[in-house]
């Protein structure tokens, strides 16, 4: 079991030439035995043929071998430790469609005090193995108390907070970065639950520990219908889908 720890932030409740052608694939014979002195005129029209269709097969083969010296250059995500290596000094953004209507299991819309999930942004920066967390907050409307349930306008960012979370584990990497098991740890809390991750995107898929089973890949991929939370079928989304870019 593949398994490394880190210091990373998430959410405010969280989150890589073939051939070329062969010099001598455009000679033709057909061209040499054209130089006849009866089978000139003949011989010359097969030659140049000859050639042309030697140059062209030539001139796919190099084409073939630089499309095959681009694939040779893949990411790879088999392990922990190439997935805390691609996401070191890059920026993780979350904002608009990114941000799911049910962050860590809790709708967006609902009033739940501080563990309120309306957001309008947040960004990650791991580097060096440490991790520096900027959530912006959106604005909850019309849900003036708890528990009341109103509408979250991501568009009007209110609050900022900055934290860094004291680790996290990531494990059990199957298909290249298709879904791994990922546990987050804040001082008095924590996080687990499931991610996957390409050369663009990061998605986390998070709840509060203990509240949720069949969070993990071997329950099924990121977003996968499998979740109990507090003991009832969850059908909401909680897949935070964070853009990785180079950190300016």
């Amino acid at each position: 079991m593949n398994r490394i720890k880190l210091i990373m932030g998430t959410t405010a409740i969280l989150s890589m030439v073939a051939c070329g052608s062969d010099p001598d694939a455009g000679k033709s014979a057909s061209g040499g035995a054209g130089g006849t002195s009866n089978g000139g005129t003949a011989g010359t029209t097969s030659g140049g043929t000859g050639g042309t269709a030697g140059s062209t097969s030539g001139g796919t083969g190099g084409t073939a071998g630089t499309a095959g010296g681009t694939g040779g250059s893949g990411l790879e995500f088999q392990t922990p430790s190439q997935i805390d290596a691609y996401l070191d000094g890059k920026l993780l953004t979350m904002t608009g469609a990114d941000i799911p209507s049910s962050p860590n299991g809790i709708p967006e819309n609902l009033n739940a005090g501080q563990a309120t999930q309306c957001y309008h942004k947040t960004e990650m920066r791991p580097l060096g193995g440490t991790s520096g967390v900027k959530t912006s907050a959106g604005t909850p409307n019309d849900a003036p108390n708890q528990g009341d349930v109103g509408s979250c306008d991501r568009d009007t960012a209110a609050a900022d907070l900055e934290f860094s979370s004291t680790s996290y584990v990531i494990e059990n990497v199957s298909g290249g970065g298709d879904c791994f098991d990922f546990t987050v740890n804040y001082s008095g809390f924590a996080q687990e639950g499931r991610g996957s991750i390409t050369a663009d995107v990061l998605k986390l898929e998070l709840y509060f520990a203990d509240s949720a089973t069949g969070i993990r890949c071997a329950d099924g991929a990121v977003g996968s219908d499998s979740v109990m939370l507090n003991g009832n079928a969850f059908t909401g989304d909680a897949v935070q889908v964070y853009r990785i870019t180079e950190d300016m």
